[in-house]
């Protein structure tokens, strides 16, 4: 896997924003990353919101739950990480003064950049229009088919209706002639002497 194909691993999505964590940075950077935080606390104005915020317990809880490895959680438990955007990953580089801060600030910008490469160049705004145009015209032919069983059903209760009335007109116009009885008779009682 090459660099920054590593470093996109280190990305995270969070609150809407891709982010890397404090201590994926310090490694990037090869420091210490209680080093990395102090830095970034006497530098504190060079790093506003839209740069890095730090993590809410319950993020920090579902981010941790998903890592392989426990290195990563070798950190005090009160210690919740700070997330940098692709800016304050870069700031890191400018107050942190090294060259492999330097190197690295080229290599953390390029896997953002491919990153968003990516999701704009692919497929998928495309695909979510197609999925889209497909429901529309799905909803069209539902309504299309419940407007055609309607009119059937509407027009099925005319038809039955009309039929009723021609037979009760065709009852009473017509009164039927009293038929005869059919069957067997009994015959009648006849004293023989």
């Amino acid at each position: 896997m090459n660099e920054v194909a590593v470093i996109q691993s280190m990305i995270y999505e969070i609150r809407g924003q891709r982010v890397m964590l404090d201590f994926d940075l310090a490694a990037l950077y090869h420091v210490e990353t209680r080093v990395l935080n102090q830095a970034v606390k006497r530098n504190i104005e060079r790093f506003p919101s839209d740069f890095m915020f730090q993590l809410a317990p319950d993020e920090w809880t579902f981010i941790s739950s998903q890592f392989v490895m426990t290195s990563r959680m070798k950190r005090p438990k009160s210690a919740i990480p700070l997330a940098f955007t692709e800016h304050g990953a870069l700031m890191l580089a400018s107050i942190l003064r090294s060259d492999i801060a330097v190197e690295m600030s080229i290599k953390i910008t390029r896997a953002f950049v491919a990153m968003r490469t990516m999701l704009l160049s692919s497929s998928l705004p495309a695909k979510l229009t197609e999925l889209e145009e497909n429901v529309k015209a799905l909803r069209q032919e539902v309504n299309d088919i419940l407007e055609d069983q309607n009119e059937i059903n509407e027009d099925t209760r005319a038809q039955l209706d009309a039929i009723s009335e021609a037979l009760a007109q065709l009852q009473s116009n017509n009164p039927q002639p009293r038929r005869p009885i059919l069957g067997f008779s009994k015959p009648s009682d006849k004293k023989q002497s």
